[in-house]
């Protein structure tokens, strides 16, 4: 399984929620496999990730991504918000996790 994380460059933030996410699946020990990568809007297409985790002020600019599949975050450096996302996903796709 793989997560993208898309900011507007695909550098600064979208790094910081890459790192943000990898914390939280290994403070949870996930055990499978999920790669975690970041990307800017414009590059950005439904293939290259399952889950894609952006600011929601982007939201609009991603329209081509299945929206199933999108995670909109109101706050970037919110561990919470983000490990109630990936938590979801985690039970959704049926993947153990603490």
């Amino acid at each position: 399984m793989k997560f993208l994380c898309i900011c507007q460059s695909g550098l600064g933030s979208s790094f910081m929620v890459q790192m943000n996410i990898q914390n939280v699946l290994n403070a949870m020990n996930v055990k499978d496999e999920i790669i975690v990568d970041h990307s800017d809007v414009g590059s950005t297409t439904p293939d290259l990730a399952d889950y894609f985790f952006i600011e929601e002020t982007l939201g609009e600019a991603i329209s081509n991504l299945p929206k199933d599949r999108v995670v909109l975050l109101k706050s970037l450096i919110d561990k919470n918000e983000i490990q109630t996302a990936v938590c979801k996903i985690l039970d959704k796709e049926k993947i153990s996790h603490d």
